[in-house]
């Protein structure tokens, strides 16, 4: 018996517009993870428990072609160049689902790294990436690529869809509050949406996107210079930009607005959007007075982390 596991990730700038060439920067979120435990079966063939969704898939079912879960298993035991494998995986989790903290990306990371484990074998990170965003695909139609790349190298990462990724190394360290709206996001529909307003006015989304990528460029800067105040501004200045292309929600503008009456240094929606997840950048002193501000006003539960 084996175990691999993977973290969550937030996105910090650059959602969206990702998808059309512009930057983005996101963090893993190590203290969230999934974790996969794998082990001999005594049946045939390949079965994957989950008791959150409270469901068993097996690989020879006739109806699970399109299962992410299941198109993980068959991507690594083909990079693998397993056949016959009889085995069971466990998967469990303490990242909310559908909620852009990327839970997709890092259950299909720790079933590809728990099946290398299982039968012998160590996948590179960039085989597991390509592995990783192939299943991403079936998550999210076209993908950025960001979720998987943060989270399978587990490190900070300034990302620009086609070109090498850069990781980076922040000045100081950023404290954020990630506040759950409790409301599900796909972020597929979301990405759609976008693109089919891009495609209906690209004459007015494109600045938008251009703006969103100016935003990512300031933000790296003041990252890595260790400018907190700024990094809190240009915050505020992406979740403005987000809301033009129609991707917040009451929920998420809410606790935004809750966060900034709270005194945190800048908020924003982080993933797909239309609910889903707002992180707040807070500093030692605000931190507990946010947190209680964005309970508040309606946040299910709230993650701190550390970001460094």
């Amino acid at each position: 018996m084996v175990e691999a596991s993977a973290p969550a990730k937030v996105i910090l700038f650059g959602e969206h517009a990702v998808v059309y060439g512009q930057p983005a920067i996101a963090v893993p979120v190590s203290s969230l993870r999934v974790n996969v435990r794998v082990s001999e079966s005594a049946q045939d063939g390949v079965a994957i428990v989950t008791p959150l969704l409270n469901e068993v898939l097996r690989l020879d079912d006739a109806d699970v072609d399109n299962n992410p879960l299941v198109a993980a298993v068959r991507y690594a035991l083909d990079a693998l160049q397993v056949q016959g494998a009889n085995v069971i995986l466990q998967i469990t989790s303490q990242i909310p689902v559908a909620s852009g903290l990327g839970s997709g990306a890092a259950v299909s990371a720790a079933i590809v790294r728990g099946l290398a484990q299982q039968f012998g074998r160590v996948l590179e990170d960039d085989v597991v990436n390509e592995l990783v965003f192939k299943v991403e695909k079936l998550y999210h139609g076209t993908p950025s690529g960001v979720d998987n790349t943060v989270i399978v190298y587990e490190q900070p990462v300034y990302f620009v869809k086609g070109q090498p990724i850069e990781r980076l190394t922040f000045s100081g360290e950023y404290r954020l509050l990630i506040a759950d709206t409790g409301k599900a996001a796909l972020t597929r529909v979301a990405v759609g949406d976008v693109r089919k307003l891009y495609e209906r006015e690209p004459a007015r989304i494109q600045p938008i996107l251009e703006a969103i990528g100016d935003v990512v460029r300031q933000a790296r800067q003041a990252l890595e210079a260790g400018n907190s105040v700024a990094v809190g501004q240009l915050m505020w200045r992406n979740h403005e930009l987000l809301n033009e292309l129609t991707v917040s929600s009451p929920e998420l503008d809410v606790l935004v607005e809750a966060a900034r009456s709270a005194g945190a240094l800048g908020a924003k929606l982080s993933g797909g959007g239309r609910g889903g997840n707002m992180i707040a950048l807070v500093t030692e002193e605000t931190q507990s007075a946010v947190h209680e501000a964005l309970i508040a006003a309606g946040a299910v539960r709230v993650f701190e982390t550390t970001v460094v």
